[in-house]
């Protein structure tokens, strides 16, 4: 044997050794062991071993697992739940954990881990009553390796470590200033958890269906520290297998999982869950078409004229082939607007002028912008701030902005800069992938004499200049948390920082009236009083709202129960594949 010839079968003999410890330390499925292990292989064998090994791979995966494969091209860069802060930790989190409540495809709150809760008079004590039959995934940090029942305790140790601060979690705010703090988390016994808080807060119940509010095992944090974050153990439809951090990531059914059918039968129904992290949209879609993924979120803009028609339905070529799931997405595109008058970039600026910010949001034609830049994925957003798919969305209301030239004209007029005569250019930040749409705005702004120059800069610069009120003109969007209105209007609250107060809107009516509507029992009062939020919010004109969004997937044939829902979750425990 020559020297590379050694070479290649030490380096085969200790991967297929550590892969190997992975697997067993995993109890993962021996026909998924073979498939993560068999393509880094073929690129270290000596070439006469190739076919062999090439054949036998295939006869190892020519079996009946259902595994459902996807792509995640921005990465996953934990699967810590107290982490889950953009959407593709979400997605993977969601496999592996639940939470004391879910939301449904209807968005609305029921119980998951728990059977069913109760709510004192005052509104501030909510008492859940758990399963009694929940269990952890079986993992080497419990005694003998078997996964142990779920109990209150877990309940209070998972959301207390959200707001621990050594656990620097992003997601603490979401109990900021809300739970109270002596006994705001309570194991009363094993099945009944307490939460309090401290003062009535209506929309609790959809944060604790947050991916962040996840149910963990103390033992398995103590046990991993920092490891935890690939390390994950939970009581989710699926268990943790491999982690190959940016090629693939494994889950493998949990057989031991607790919720069942209507008719009886175990969930989930496939076998697993494979993950890969293809950073091109355009590789992702050609691996689509060849059948390797089972499905696409969202539609990159260079094929969408391919795969659709201006009016966001498949092209004749495609029909059969595919499948097209399209669905309301809580999700509002706008254009944020500083409003903080102390701050010198709007003390100079015309845009400190409310005719100004209005003769914006009318001198723009949302509609053609939805129909030929996205091809009809999103609705024109022309009824506020509050998305469609929400009950305060209000379809039929009078306020919001559409495209009105002679309006937005006679509002500059007003504001001293007739034909925008006068008027200084206007800066307008925005992202690459979103360079084409604010170049649309700018065009039909600058016929009516508003003169807007587009500059392009970095996901992660916008942010920071956002954060720190260093942005003037920008690109934004808000993606709901939970299923509530308030999780829109809290954005334009005065005692809210950035995030989400990107604008640093300040209005004292505007925030007591916010506050007013957290503690309002009556649903139908609280809703007209989200409306009554939302038009102030439009009256002021601190945003320039363009579309809400639609959730967007592009789906194998044969594969069945697939869902869409408002929050844009992956939920595979019904899908199957046949």
């Amino acid at each position: 044997m020559d020297k590379n010839t050694a070479t290649n079968s030490s380096i085969l003999r200790n991967r297929m050794i550590g892969v190997y410890k992975k697997a067993r330390d995993a109890r993962m499925d021996f026909n998924i062991f073979i498939g993560i292990l068999c393509k880094p292989l073929l690129m270290i064998l000596p070439a006469v071993c190739i076919t062999c090994l090439i054949v036998s791979c295939n006869r190892k995966q020519n079996t009946s697992q259902k595994i459902f494969r996807y792509n995640q091209p921005e990465g996953i860069a934990s699967l810590d739940p107290a982490f889950a802060k953009n959407q593709s930790i979400m997605w993977a989190v969601h496999q592996l954990y639940n939470t004391l409540v879910e939301v449904d495809d209807e968005l609305q709150v029921k119980p998951s881990l728990c059977r069913y809760w109760r709510i004192s008079d005052d509104r501030l004590t909510y008492t859940f009553i758990l399963h009694n039959d929940i269990f952890f995934h079986d993992d080497p940090v419990f005694p003998g390796g078997k996964g142990r029942k779920m109990t209150a305790s877990d309940v209070a140790y998972s959301l207390e470590r959200i707001t621990d601060k050594h656990t620097a979690s992003p997601g603490a705010w979401i109990f900021n200033d809300r739970i109270a703090a002596d006994h705001g988390f309570i194991a009363v016994d094993d099945t009944t958890f307490q939460l309090t808080l401290k003062k009535p807060f209506n929309p609790i119940l959809g944060i604790l269906s947050m991916q962040y509010c996840s149910i963990i095992p103390r033992e398995a944090v103590e046990k991993y520290g920092d490891d935890f974050r690939r390390h994950p153990v939970g009581t989710g439809p699926f268990r943790f297998t491999l982690w190959e951090e940016g090629q693939t990531l494994l889950l493998a059914k949990n057989n031991n999982y607790f919720e069942k059918d209507s008719l009886g039968k175990q969930l989930p129904y496939i076998d697993g869950v494979k993950v890969v992290f293809l950073d091109s949209k355009a590789t992702e879609f050609l691996e689509f078409r060849q059948g390797k993924l089972d499905f696409v979120n969202d539609i990159d803009a260079s094929f969408k004229d391919e795969v659709l028609t201006k009016k966001g339905e498949l092209r004749k070529d495609w029909q059969g082939r595919i499948v097209l799931n399209k669905h309301t997405f809580l999700n509002t595109e706008y254009l944020g607007i500083l409003m903080d008058s102390a701050n010198p970039l709007v003390k100079d600026s015309p845009l400190r002028l409310k005719d100004i910010r209005k003769a914006i949001n009318y001198g723009f034609d949302r509609r053609k912008m939805v129909m030929y830049l996205r091809n009809s994925l999103g609705t024109p957003a022309e009824n506020g701030f509050i998305p469609a798919g929400l009950p305060s969305y209000n379809d039929s209301a009078t306020y919001g902005y559409h495209y009105d030239v002679a309006k937005a004209r006679q509002l500059l007029a007003a504001a001293g800069f007739p034909d925008g005569k006068g008027l200084p250019q206007i800066k307008l930040l925005t992202i690459p992938v979103y360079a084409e749409l604010g170049s649309f705005v700018a065009r039909q702004l600058e016929d009516i004499g508003i003169r807007v120059q587009v500059e392009v800069v970095q996901k992660s610069l916008l942010l920071e200049q956002t954060a720190k009120s260093q942005a003037l003109f920008f690109r934004g969007s808000w993606m709901a948390d939970y299923p509530d209105a308030e999780n829109y209007l809290g954005v334009f609250y005065g005692k809210n920082p950035a995030p989400p107060n990107y604008t640093r809107y300040h209005n004292p009516a505007y925030d007591q009236l916010y506050e007013a509507a957290l503690t309002e029992r009556n649903d139908s009062m609280r809703i007209e009083m989200y409306r009554k939020l939302d038009r102030m919010i439009i009256a002021d004109a601190p945003i320039v709202p363009l579309w809400y969004d639609m959730v967007i997937r592009l789906v194998q044939p044969n594969v069945k129960r697939f869902t869409t829902n408002s929050l844009n979750m992956l939920e595979l425990r019904k899908v199957n594949i046949e």
